[in-house]
């Protein structure tokens, strides 16, 4: 019966400070990924605002593109008069 005191004063003793030591430090772990994926969520909302205008800016360049592929081949048919 006394090897049973000493084995739960033992738990009690060495067996629970360590767990309670582990468990303090995932945590701890924890704790710092939260305020990382906190600190993502704002930078990805940041952003959000930043991407709205895109299908215009897009259909801008679309445009832009348009214009210059159509001066580019009058400009390589005049020359390739001038060469031929």
């Amino acid at each position: 019966m006394w090897l049973w005191w000493i084995g739960n004063v033992v738990l009690l003793v060495v067996v629970v400070p360590v767990l309670v030591a582990l468990l303090n430090r995932v945590l701890a772990a924890l704790e710092r990924v939260r305020a990382a994926s906190d600190d993502v969520l704002a930078g990805g909302v940041a952003i959000i605002g930043q991407v709205d205008t895109t299908p215009e800016l897009l259909a801008t360049t679309d445009t832009t593109i348009e214009a210059v592929a159509d001066g580019a081949v009058r400009y390589a048919g005049s020359v390739g008069k001038l060469l031929g």
